[in-house]
């Protein structure tokens, strides 16, 4: 009875590991797709705080060099990303960003100091709350930035983006 007892054993196993391995995939992206709607909801919860986070680090990053921030409009569009390498999520917010020459910066003569600048604003979920470094890429939408970044930013979502309203 010890080797047919032990053959049981075996094949119980053997059909714990097939239905492990069998269900992992669609738990695993079942569980990404939870984390994605709560993150989602609780950015437009965040939204308005993290624009002026954002706005108060970048204003404060000195780049441009020899221009000052003075207003930044965000738009309504959120588009998510994750980042290939950790899975983290990442929202992407497209931005119009006015400057004004920093006296004595040598940007004082530049004429296309006063033009307004295109560019994406970088939002990170870290698991439990969303954070911005005040990370802007210019002269990208949140579409072409991670057209750009291809090789580290894949798109999440339904068709990419999500209204964050």
């Amino acid at each position: 009875m010890g080797p047919l007892l032990n053959w049981a054993a075996g094949a119980l196993v053997a059909v714990a590991i097939v239905v492990g391995v069998l269900l992992w995939r669609p738990l695993r992206a079942a569980w990404k797709r939870a984390e994605f709607d709560r993150a989602r909801r609780d950015f437009r919860g965040q939204r308005e705080r993290l624009e002026a986070k954002f706005f108060q680090l970048a204003a404060a990053s000195g780049r441009p060099r020899g221009l000052r921030w003075t207003d930044c409009e965000f738009d309504d569009e959120v588009t998510y990303a994750r980042d290939r390498a950790t899975g983290q999520l990442q929202a992407l917010v497209a931005v119009t960003i006015a400057f004004e020459a920093i006296e004595g910066g040598g940007m004082e003569d530049v004429q296309a100091v006063g033009n307004l600048r295109a560019a994406t604003s970088v939002f990170h979920f870290d698991g439990s709350q969303w954070r911005t470094q005040g990370r802007a890429i210019f002269n990208l939408n949140p579409h072409e930035a991670i057209t750009y970044y291809r090789d580290t930013l894949v798109r999440v979502g339904a068709g990419g983006s999500q209204t964050a309203g």
